[in-house]
C-alpha cells in the first residue's frame, strides 16, 4: 500500500482536540505515519483511497494499565476473584503465575494485542511483573516481538517484586528479584527499546509492581534511575494495601510515595480507589496520573472512584483494562462503557457525572498525556494517524447517530470496530488482522496454554 492514504467521505471525524472539533462529511489525508490534512474535498493523486462512507472516525484508544501475561488465566473456576480481597487474590493467583514461561508471555501478549486492536486501541501500556525461574529476563523482549508482529504502539512497564514472603509480601520465591537485578535489566531494556522520538512505537516505563511487595530501596532507586534516563514510572497504588503500608511505615501509601519522590508528571498509578478527597489536590498539583480500571473494580466490589470530583480538582485520569485475571477481556471499548455507567450511578446524587464525551477523552487524549505522548491521542494535522472507525450504516444504529462524540459509551458500542489504523498503517479491517495468519496464531496460543497452564500434572498443584 502507498505511503499516502486518503480517507474519503467520513460521516464524522471526532478529533478530541482542544476545541472538541467534529468534522462532518470530510476527508483525511495521511502521509506516512502522520495526518497531513483534514477537510472537505481533499485530493492527492499519489494516495490510496479509503472509502469511509457512513463511518465515524475516532482517535485510537490508549490503554494505560494491563497485565498481558494473565490472558491465559481468564475464566478460571478455581479462583473466584469477586469473592476475594485483593491481597487474598494475589496470594492465590501468584501460585499460578510462577509456572508461566516465555511462550505464555509471547502468545498471551499476542492475544491481548489482538483484542485491544479489534476494539479500537492503538497504543497500549502493559505492566509486566511476571519474572519466573522459567522466563528469566526475556518477557519484555517477547512482548516487543508480539507488538512488532501486529503493529501496535507499545509502552512496556518493566515491573518487579523484591520483598520475600517471610518479610510480608505475597511473592513466591521463584518470582522474586533483587533490586539490583531489576535495575540492571531496566538499563538494558531502555538502551534496547526506549524511543522517545515522535511517532515512536516502543518505550520503557520503570514499574515496580507495588509498594507492599517490594523493598523501599526498589522504589527509591527507581526514582533516581528513571529521572536520570528520562523514562516514566508506574505502580499499583491504593488498592487494598494502604493498611499494610501504614503498619510497615506508619503512613498511607500515597504519603509514602510523596516522601520518596515517586510522584510527579512522570508518574501514574493504577486504581487508587483508596485515595481520599483531601489527596486529590496533591495528585493534581504534582501532575501525578491515575489509570482507572473499571472492570476489576466492579468485579471486586471496590469503591468507585469519584472521577467527577477528581477531574474538577485537576487530576489527570486515564483508562485501563487491567489484567485478564481480574477482567477476562482486553476490550477498552467495554471499559469505556463500564466506566461511564459506573460514574452515572455513582455521582448522580452528587451534582452530575462525567459526560460520555469526557469519558472518551479520558480514554484517548488523557491516555496519551499519561504516557507522556504529545503525538497521539487526538486527530490533528501533524499528529500520528492512530485511529479507528465504526460503521454506522447498520440497522441496530438507526436513530442513534445524533451525537458522534457520545455514541460509544452511551449506546454501548463495545464490539469489534470496522477498521483500526496505527502510525498510518491499517492493522485491522472488516474482522481481519492484517499481515498475519490469525487462525494459526490462535491454535499455537491455545496449545501453549494447554501445555503450561492446563497441564494437570504440574498446574493442578499450583491451583490449591
Amino acid at each position: 500500500m502507498a505511503s499516502k492514504i486518503l480517507i474519503k467521505n467520513a460521516k464524522a471525524i471526532v478529533t478530541c482536540d482542544a476545541e472538541d472539533r467534529v468534522y462532518k462529511d470530510c476527508d483525511m489525508l495521511i502521509d506516512g505515519p502522520a495526518i497531513a490534512a483534514i477537510g472537505k474535498d481533499l485530493d492527492d493523486e499519489d494516495a490510496t483511497i479509503l472509502d469511509a462512507k457512513g463511518k465515524f472516525v475516532y482517535p485510537g484508544l490508549v490503554n494505560t494499565h494491563h497485565h498481558f501475561f494473565q490472558t491465559f488465566v481468564r475464566n478460571l473456576t478455581t479462583i473466584d476473584y469477586p469473592s476475594l480481597t485483593v491481597m487474598d487474590w494475589i496470594d492465590k493467583i501468584y501460585r499460578i503465575f510462577q509456572i508461566i514461561d516465555n511462550d505464555v508471555i509471547y502468545y498471551s501478549t499476542l492475544t491481548s494485542f489482538a483484542d485491544l486492536i479489534k476494539h479500537g486501541c492503538t497504543c497500549a501500556f502493559d505492566h509486566q511483573y511476571c519474572y519466573t525461574s522459567r522466563t528469566g529476563k526475556e518477557p519484555v523482549d517477547r512482548q516487543m516481538e508480539a507488538a512488532k508482529l501486529l503493529g501496535i504502539r507499545y509502552h512496556a512497564g518493566r515491573g518487579t517484586n523484591t520483598l520475600p514472603r517471610e518479610e510480608g509480601s505475597s511473592i513466591p520465591e521463584n518470582m522474586r528479584e533483587t533490586t539490583e537485578e531489576f535495575l540492571k535489566d531496566c538499563d538494558r531494556l531502555i538502551d534496547t527499546y526506549h524511543d522517545s522520538r515522535p511517532f515512536s512505537m516502543s518505550q520503557i516505563v520503570m514499574s515496580p509492581c507495588q509498594p507492599i511487595n517490594c523493598y523501599a530501596d526498589t522504589f527509591i532507586e527507581t526514582v533516581a534511575m528513571a529521572r536520570e534516563k528520562g523514562v516514566r514510572m508506574h505502580t499499583h497504588l491504593g488498592e487494598g494495601e494502604t493498611e499494610g503500608i501504614r503498619a510497615r511505615y506508619g503512613k498511607r501509601t500515597l504519603e509514602w510515595c510523596q516522601e520518596i519522590g515517586f510522584m510527579g508528571e512522570d508518574v501514574w498509578y493504577a486504581h487508587n480507589w483508596e485515595v481520599l478527597p483531601e489527596e486529590y489536590q496533591i495528585l493534581a498539583q504534582t501532575g501525578t496520573g491515575i489509570s482507572h480500571c473499571p472492570t476489576p473494580a466492579v468485579l471486586g466490589g471496590f469503591p468507585i472512584l469519584d472521577m467527577k470530583a477528581m477531574k474538577d480538582a485537576g487530576v489527570l485520569l486515564s483508562l485501563g483494562c487491567d489484567g485478564s485475571a481480574t477482567n477476562d477481556s482486553s476490550n477498552l471499548l467495554d471499559a469505556l462503557r463500564i466506566a461511564y455507567m459506573m460514574q452515572a450511578y455513582h455521582t448522580k446524587e452528587r451534582g452530575g457525572s462525567v459526560s460520555a464525551y469526557d469519558m472518551l477523552k479520558i480514554a484517548t487524549i488523557n491516555g496519551a498525556r499519561t504516557l507522556g505522548r504529545t503525538d497521539i491521542g487526538s486527530l490533528e494535522t501533524g499528529k500520528a494517524a492512530d485511529l479507528f472507525m465504526i460503521d454506522t450504516e447498520k440497522l441496530e444504529l438507526a436513530g442513534a447517530l445524533h451525537d458522534p462524540k457520545s455514541i460509544l459509551p452511551r449506546v454501548g458500542l463495545t464490539g469489534p470496530v470496522w477498521l483500526t489504523m496505527i502510525n498510518g498503517k491499517i492493522v485491522y479491517q472488516n474482522g481481519m488482522l492484517q499481515g498475519v495468519d490469525e487462525e494459526k496464531l490462535a491454535a499455537e496460543g491455545e496449545a501453549v496454554c494447554n501445555r503450561v497452564i492446563r497441564q494437570p500434572s504440574e498446574a493442578f498443584h499450583c491451583f490449591l
